[in-house]
């Protein structure tokens, strides 16, 4: 008998801790159905320096004989470096919370895609709310701006606006979500645009793989 009472509570300490890791494992994969109702849009872009000189210098108007020295240095030893934040703003507009674990991100700088990667930290969205995830950008420019000389170089830098953003910048982002040994991506890249809502199309067909 009790050999009986120590297998019947084995067996139930197995049934509960697989209905735990069952609803655990429902729970990530609703939060993966909600990435399709999620809106992605640009919130701003923030520190943004070409070659060291900070672009707001270059927009306003108060670029200096030492700033054009810098540009002009940078492409005379064939390195022209672009650092900048991107704050994605994602608003989850269900009743439901969203997880996001992961997120690849593709920068292209006049049509030429530039720079990728992939976020560190994951993020719950939740339900009704907006949250904003960062991206810090970092990558060299020369290969488009070798030709072109120091005036067309000047002429990118100027083309950012008060909050970051310029025309011949775009960003696009692809949501990754881990559930157990899987890691689960949305089908496309969505492209990021500033103030615009964009929906994940077909996120509720992934791509799987094993990690």
């Amino acid at each position: 008998m009790k050999k009986i009472i120590i297998v019947s509570v084995l067996s139930l300490c197995v049934m509960l801790t697989s209905c735990s890791v069952l609803s655990g494992l429902a729970d990530q994969i609703k939060g993966i159905a909600n990435l399709a109702n999620c809106e992605y849009s640009l919130n701003n872009v923030s520190n943004v320096s070409v070659a060291g000189v900070d672009v707001k210098k270059v927009a306003g108007g108060q670029i200096g004989v030492t700033d054009i020295a810098k540009l002009a240095a940078s492409i005379m030893n064939k390195q022209i470096p672009l650092a900048m934040d991107f704050n994605v703003g994602i608003k989850n507009p269900t009743q439901t919370n969203a997880q996001l674990n992961t997120m690849d991100w593709m920068v292209n700088v006049q049509n030429t895609q530039l720079a990728q990667g992939t976020t560190k930290k994951s993020y719950t969205i939740n339900a009704g709310r907006t949250s904003t995830v960062p991206l810090n950008v970092a990558t060299d420019m020369y290969r488009i701006f070798s030709k072109d000389g120091i005036e067309s170089l000047k002429g990118f830098a100027g083309s950012f606006k008060s909050d970051g953003t310029s025309s011949k910048v775009g960003i696009k982002v692809r949501p990754t979500l881990n559930v157990g040994n899987y890691a689960l991506k949305t089908p496309n890249y969505i492209t990021i645009e500033k103030n615009i809502g964009k929906k994940a199309t077909n996120t509720s067909t992934v791509q799987t793989k094993k990690s």
